[in-house]
């Protein structure tokens, strides 16, 4: 899988990583990161939130389950 590719976003690669993983991490809704995100001082929509989710949560998924170990025999 290729690396995910940030450029073209106005949003440092680490906030938009934190804003997906506090989405899919507690099922939150989206306007809910949004304000997690602006009591941190970040201002962002929730529909940039529901944006960066569609296109980078997939991939995103895909590589914490190739990373995830092997479940044992036993």
């Amino acid at each position: 899988m290729p690396p995910l590719r940030y450029a073209r976003h106005q949003f440092p690669p680490a906030i938009i990583r934190h804003a997906i993983w506090l989405y899919l991490r507690f099922t939150l809704s989206y306007r809910d990161v949004e304000e997690l995100l602006a009591e941190r001082g970040v201002e962002v929509s929730y529909e940039t939130v529901r944006r960066w989710v569609l296109k980078f949560g997939p991939a995103i998924a895909g590589n914490l389950r190739r990373l995830r170990p092997e479940p044992s025999p036993r």
